[in-house]
């Protein structure tokens, strides 16, 4: 009798899983549940297609049912997974379509439910015209809404999909509002970072509420969105509310089967993905990772990852060996004009994972100055104190600046020092970069700012 493969969740981590766990063993059983209508598709599209700058939304999805189903997979979709029976190795599955339920037997289960938008327990949070955006089903649910009768939209949550989020409104025409409780939008950044941030978004007409958090959503007499409360006794009129305030690891199934969850809150799992019940493997969003700097334990809800680790587990089910080492903290966006990234440690982070540093800023251009198109850029470094090992870069700036966040990473990952970047034979050409690129003139200056701390010991 063939071996059996359950996924729960059909989006990157599950999708990734099951193609590799298929590939490797073609007996292999495999059934894959998708509580929504699309599989394998990008929800950090979902802002660009809000916006027009993509114009289907077909053209998010990478894999439909029907490409997996050719693969030999039995995707089900639009029937959600209600429990598991770890004992039984059954799962307990409801036909949202048709109404019809059952169970399906496994002997490996890949539990990849992703997460879910946090929702402040604020009066009016559930109101009709309050939407999250998680899933493709809540990107069209978004979308319809703003072809509506709608000309105020106030995002909750400052972080990279609200600030997306709030400009695709502003595209299309729409007064927006983002309230955030951090001083800088897009907290992961260091402070002097996010002032550009902040200036950037300002200028193209979106109202910035900072330091401040809601309160309450208030509504109509029908139940609509009316205003939102700010917790400083601000009334901001909306037509719609957009929760932007980030993610948590959709783990309530696995909390009830018994399976283990780590400090983080996401599904504890070791290297190869297993968690710590038996047959049992996680990916994706709901799982907590491994921070290669500070060693903290860390839910980070990147598609990046999610196809990384449903890939590793996949592997492993199917008769492999692979392993996840770990992320840095890398992430890139673009808020109007403006591209900002970062990867590894802020200040903050370093300091709380117990680290002494130096840091260096540069001022300086995307391209050769005198070179048509020149665009500003500023690029922070963080080192560490005697060894001058970079623990942190931020990147902000206009076109073709923030991609530079990629070398910097590959730089941590492979734990250089500032003296060696320097060094480093970076492309260099007037249309695409300084003489000087400003990777190697933020490591010069972080270089001598270590050497100054060292003399000073």
């Amino acid at each position: 009798m063939s071996r059996r493969l359950v996924v729960i969740g059909g989006d990157a981590a599950g999708g990734s899983a099951a193609s590799q766990a298929r590939k490797r063993s073609p007996d292999l059983d495999v059934v894959v549940f998708e509580r929504g209508r699309a599989t394998s598709y990008s929800a950090c599209g979902i802002p660009y297609w809000i916006s027009g700058a993509v114009e289907s939304e077909a053209d998010l999805i990478a894999r439909t049912p029907e490409q997996h189903r050719a693969m030999g997979i039995d995707v089900r979709i639009r029937t959600e997974v209600v429990g598991i029976d770890l004992d039984r190795r059954v799962v307990h599955w409801r036909d949202l379509a048709e109404g019809g339920s059952g169970v399906e037997p496994f002997d490996d289960l890949v539990y990849a439910t992703g997460s879910v938008p946090m929702r402040p327990p604020v009066p009016g949070i559930d109101a009709t015209g309050v939407h999250g955006v998680q899933t493709l089903d809540d990107g069209a649910a978004l979308r319809a809404a703003l072809d509506g009768d709608v000309s105020r939209v106030v995002v909750v949550g400052g972080g990279y999909i609200g600030l997306e989020i709030a400009e695709a409104c502003r595209i299309r025409g729409l007064d927006v509002t983002v309230v955030d409780m951090s001083a800088t939008p897009v907290g992961t950044f260091d402070p002097d970072v996010g002032e550009f941030i902040a200036d950037a978004v300002r200028k193209e007409g979106i109202d910035l509420v900072l330091s401040d958090a809601v309160a309450a959503i208030e509504t109509d007499a029908a139940g609509r969105v009316r205003a939102v409360v700010t917790a400083s006794g601000r009334e901001l009129h909306a037509d719609l509310v957009v929760l932007g305030l980030g993610v948590r690891p959709a783990v309530r199934l696995a909390e009830e089967a018994g399976i283990p969850l780590g400090t983080s809150g996401g599904v504890a799992v070791d290297a190869r993905m297993r968690t710590q019940a038996e047959g049992v493997w996680a990916a994706g969003d709901c799982v907590e990772s491994v921070h290669r700097l500070s060693g903290q334990r860390m839910v980070v809800a990147l598609g990046t990852h999610a196809n990384k680790q449903g890939r590793v587990a996949g592997i492993n089910i199917g008769g492999g060996y692979a392993t996840f080492p770990g992320v840095i903290g890398t992430a890139i966006t673009r808020m109007c004009d403006l591209e900002a990234a970062r990867t590894g440690l802020s200040t903050a982070e370093a300091e709380a994972a117990g680290y002494e540093f130096v840091t260096a800023v540069v001022d300086s251009t995307t391209k050769a100055g005198y070179f048509p198109g020149a665009q500003p850029i500023r690029l922070k470094m963080i080192a560490e104190r005697r060894s001058g090992r970079l623990l942190g870069a931020q990147v902000v700036g206009r076109e073709a600046a923030a991609k530079r966040v990629d070398a910097l990473a590959i730089c941590i990952w492979n734990e250089m020092g500032v003296d060696e970047i320097l060094s480093l034979d970076l492309s260099y050409a007037p249309p695409f970069a300084p003489v000087w690129d400003p990777v190697l003139i933020a490591a010069r200056k972080a270089f001598e700012a270590v050497e100054a701390d060292v003399r000073l010991l």
